[in-house]
């Protein structure tokens, strides 16, 4: 298998069996992957190359935040991801855009409160320059 998922540490995805992907199911569960390990180590760089300008993020409390803010929550330490689970994920690929939904299962201390959050969720990509970028939906 081209994709080394066993990279990233932090990431745990459950509930796919990855033998049966195709390659193009394979490269976007591998960017949702590189994704939610760069939210880990608080990797803002590679952040910035996966998610678009644009994008923009609503949490479970209803805040809504643009990239900037939420990535600078995260340089700060406000928002802190310890492990993210990706489970029973499923990938579509439809030409240049492309969908996971999945159940996302955060270890993680949001604005003081430290807990484990389980979010079912769709997140969308878009083909630019070769590479998967996260997108809204």
């Amino acid at each position: 298998m081209k994709y080394d998922f066993s990279a990233f540490t932090n990431v745990k995805i459950t509930g796919a069996e990855l033998s049966r992907l195709n390659d193009d199911e394979l490269s976007v569960l591998c960017v949702q992957a590189r994704y939610c390990q760069a939210m880990t180590d608080a990797d803002i760089n590679v952040m910035h190359k996966i998610v678009s300008e644009e994008m923009t993020f609503t949490h479970m409390s209803g805040l809504k935040q643009t990239r900037e803010e939420y990535f600078a929550d995260i340089a700060a330490g406000r928002l802190k991801y310890f492990t993210i689970g990706i489970e029973d994920p499923v990938i579509r690929v439809n030409g240049v855009r492309a969908t996971v939904t999945f159940t996302s299962v955060l270890n993680a201390s949001a604005y003081g409160a430290r807990g484990t959050y389980r979010m079912k969720g769709t997140h969308h990509y878009e083909m630019r320059g070769g590479e998967w970028i996260a997108v809204n939906g």
